[in-house]
């Protein structure tokens, strides 16, 4: 790993800029913990502000930020189906790489990532600010003074319209390049926060459609709705629907058990009984950008306390993209799928998922 600076601050490199790229690299420095010293990007104006604001070194050749810097952290804020060769040299050179969601164009390559940067002690990880949300919080705190098997059912929406009017976001509808669009883009944090709190479901399913004209269309382009549905146990069930296509935007999930209905989002906890009476309701104020700012403070933290990669099992990022690509290959074959069998790919010796799914971490 880099050398860490005097100042206690982690010397760090952009990797792409743009739109929430560019807001973790603002929430970094007013953290007071990450110095910026180097960036690249593609549009060569906001390449310019960048160095200007934070009198770094500035790369238009995005592969020279790699082969001529020695950093502790490398932000990753830029499409990994073009810096995917860059992501991995900087793993080889002990950068610990934080990257927005998602980890990965598909399973392999995340677990790829994930674990070339085990073996070099350093970090792999996803700018998850969801983990850091209140309501989503709460909800971790509810499920721990609850027996799993009070649950039966799981209902997430994920309503994320998008944006692809910008040239440079065209690769979204490209299958092979996006790796996928509706789940991996915007239902990525919801799918690990049920995956915290219930662990690897046994068998995932999902049917994907868009509104291409014709099925040949329907081919090259990626989906614009999903429904996912995932087993847990013989009495749980977990349903997410997920669409670019209609909104109002919305991220939730509503859990029932046998005396409770709770809703949870980012930002609200509420719990009533099965007769619709409020038991417990919560609306918190925190925004994105305070989460966002934990999520940072969290990250160096642990580079700075540890200065390697934790060697807990499984990997929550791993057992993600596991579950997204158990439903891309459930959408193309028909047939229920087993993420353990993408699990046990990544694995030197036999692991007992369904023990090991509350340890995520």
């Amino acid at each position: 790993m880099g050398a860490i600076m005097s100042d206690n601050k982690l010397k760090t490199a952009v990797l792409g800029a743009e739109g929430k790229g560019l807001q973790l690299v603002e929430a970094a420095v007013g953290t007071g913990l990450y110095e910026i010293v180097a960036a690249s990007d593609r549009d060569p104006e906001r390449l310019k502000g960048i160095a200007s604001e934070y009198k770094c070194s500035s790369y238009e050749d995005y592969r020279q930020l790699v082969v001529r810097n020695s950093v502790d952290v490398l932000f990753v804020g830029a499409p990994i189906y073009l810096f995917a060769d860059q992501v991995k040299a900087a793993i080889e050179k002990k950068f610990n790489v934080l990257k927005l969601v998602p980890p990965g164009l598909n399973f392999e390559q995340t677990a790829g990532f994930v674990e070339l940067a085990r073996k070099k002690g350093v970090r792999y990880s996803v700018a998850n600010t969801s983990r850091y949300s209140p309501g989503f919080n709460r909800l971790r705190e509810y499920l721990e003074t609850r027996q799993l098997s009070e649950f039966h059912l799981i209902t997430a929406t994920c309503h994320q319209p998008d944006l692809l009017d910008d040239i440079r976001d065209r690769w979204l509808s490209d299958p092979q390049l996006a790796g996928g669009g509706v789940v991996l883009r915007s239902c990525y944090e919801l799918i690990d926060q049920i995956i915290l709190g219930f662990g690897i479901p046994q068998q995932v399913y999902s049917v994907n459609t868009n509104h291409a004209p014709d099925r040949q269309q329907r081919l090259s382009i990626t989906e614009d709705t999903a429904v996912l549905t995932m087993r847990f146990s013989d009495t749980l069930l977990c349903s997410v629907v997920a669409s670019r296509t209609f909104g109002p935007p919305e991220r939730q999930i509503c859990l029932h058990s046998d005396d409770a209905f709770i809703t949870v989002s980012e930002n609200r906890f509420v719990v009533c009984d099965n007769h619709g009476k409020v038991i417990e309701k919560t609306e918190f104020d925190t925004t994105e950008a305070e989460s966002r700012t934990k999520m940072l403070e969290d990250f160096a933290a642990k580079i700075l306390s540890e200065g390697k990669a934790g060697s807990t099992l499984p990997d929550s990022d791993i057992v993600n993209m596991a579950v997204i690509e158990s439903a891309y290959l459930s959408a193309r074959t028909g047939m229920a799928e087993n993420p353990g069998r993408l699990l046990e790919m990544v694995r030197t010796e036999p692991v007992d998922w369904k023990s090991a799914a509350r340890k995520i971490v």
